[in-house]
């Protein structure tokens, strides 16, 4: 049967491929353009501050841009489904890391400040932007070379030495990011990019410098990174998961493949087969069981039924309640009382549950079927070509109400007729009509082929050829019983 739930948000679709495609060659283009200005700004005279702060800036433009290119081509791969409604909630606002603190607003100029150490006079010049960025105020200054390392984070204080030392002694452009905690308490990530400014010997004179706060771009990085982490765990969890149900389902299930005889002797022996049918929506196992077994006074139970829920939980479940049926239909009890018996069982439990169930009790000698049920549809009886289904006597969902009393009703069949008993899993996207349950009247519309079928092998083997590929919200379960001479 269908899980109780209610309906769900439609999951967000990535965008189209042939419009992220466009976006990637349009970034492309515009790398290539931003390169070649960055290659004209080579030529400009070194000892102008503005020509090196455009270079600065291109040179972080390519950068971004081949981000960008990055994550629109991981865009085009599209995002999980799975992950779709976590990364929203730890994108909306008001979910940042509270160290990263407040994001900064307006354009990119804003976020991007300059600075110049000179060596030779120890003149510091950070622009207005920078001394934002590091939310000093104007009367508080810019910070030496000396002092730039103590409002860093104390881990990330090697590598802002690092870089200063490879740049002043080595000649090498600095390139790096670090941390830093500002005065109001709090924090950003800056990426720094820079050089020397070497005098007419050669020496170095100054050093200059471009820092642009990323802070918001990282926080990003890393809500996708802790969302990629916790899809995979997630991914991990429901494998082994299902992995478990599978391993369940099939250690509480009938062990008997294809076809069985009950009793395997004398006049009036049925012969059954039965089939699961896995969902074509869903890769979770859910709650369903069939089974048929001889009794002690030669009579033969016939079941099945299916719980709410899918999982380890379902599938426990299944069997407890599997485990109980059997015993109390080898003590003899009848399956009007044995449906109320059960009940109890879902009421009592630890984990609460709904389910539907049918129960059947064939006698042989008599071809009697007694038989109940709890909120499940009513056994299928195809006869000369023609199917119908039982009169159905009153049941209500296993689980649902307290001291309910289950009705017991009696069919007599006959030789060659064919009983089809199923789980509400095999319902289509419509509904049935004149009453039936979905998927009842495809059953029923079987009838001139099951007449035509030798063995109730066969007759399974139609009903998965008509319900195998359809989509079906869950699993489902059928057993079918010829009537023998």
């Amino acid at each position: 049967m269908p899980s109780h739930l209610s309906a769900d948000r439609p999951v967000p679709q990535p965008p189209e491929c042939d419009a992220v495609d466009a976006l990637i060659n349009r970034t492309r283009r515009l790398r290539g353009d931003v390169d070649a200005v960055r290659r004209d700004a080579v030529l400009v005279d070194e000892d102008d501050p503005q020509m090196r702060w455009q270079r600065a800036l291109c040179d972080l433009a390519v950068h971004h841009l081949d981000d960008l290119g990055a994550h629109l081509g991981q865009l085009r791969e599209g995002l999980p489904p799975e992950a779709a409604e976590q990364l929203e909630a730890e994108l909306s606002p008001g979910t940042a890391p509270e160290a990263v603190g407040e994001v900064p607003t307006g354009s990119l100029i804003g976020r991007v400040g300059s600075a110049e150490w000179n060596l030779l006079t120890d003149e510091v010049s950070w622009s207005d932007e920078l001394l934002q960025i590091f939310g000093r105020t104007p009367e508080a200054g810019p910070l030496s070379l000396d002092d730039l390392p103590s409002v860093l984070f104390p881990e990330d204080q090697p590598t802002l030495t690092a870089l200063v030392t490879d740049c002043l002694v080595d000649g090498k452009p600095i390139d790096g990011e670090f941390r830093i905690q500002r005065t109001d308490g709090r924090s950003r990530t800056l990426h720094m990019m820079g050089e020397p400014v070497l005098d007419a010997d050669g020496c170095t004179a100054s050093m200059w410098a471009v820092l642009r706060d990323v802070s918001e771009l990282r926080r990003s990085q890393q809500v996708v990174h802790r969302t990629h982490d916790s899809l995979r765990r997630q991914q991990h969890i429901d494998r082994t998961e299902r992995r478990l149900a599978v391993e369940l389902r099939e250690a509480v299930l009938p062990p008997w493949r294809g076809s069985l005889r009950l009793p395997d002797q004398g006049p009036g022996a049925l012969d059954i087969a039965a089939h699961y049918l896995p969902s074509e929506a869903s890769a979770m196992i859910g709650g369903g069981w069939y089974d048929a077994m001889q009794l002690p006074d030669g009579r033969t139970l016939l079941t099945v039924g299916d719980l709410t829920g899918h999982g380890i939980q379902a599938t426990s479940a299944m069997a407890m309640i599997l485990g109980a049926l059997r015993g109390m239909s080898m003590a003899g009890i009848d399956p009007g009382a044995l449906m109320g018996h059960l009940n109890q069982l879902l009421e009592t439990s630890v984990q609460p549950a709904l389910g539907s169930a049918v129960c059947c009790r064939f006698d042989p000698a008599t071809r009697t079927l007694d038989w109940a049920q709890a909120g499940h549809p009513a056994p299928l009886l195809f006869r000369d070509g023609a199917g119908r289904p039982l009169a159905q006597p009153d049941g209500v969902l296993l689980g649902a109400a307290s001291a309910v009393t289950y009705e017991q009703d009696e069919a007599h069949l006959l030789p060659g007729d064919v009983l089809v008993l199923h789980t509400d899993g095999l319902a289509r996207a419509h509904d049935g009509r004149d009453g039936l349950r979905p998927g009842t009247e495809a059953l029923l519309g079987l009838a001139p082929r099951f007449a035509e079928a030798r063995t109730a092998q066969d007759c399974v083997r139609i009903v998965a050829e008509e319900f195998g590929g359809t989509q079906r919200r869950d699993d489902a379960c059928v057993l079918i019983a010829r009537i023998g001479a």
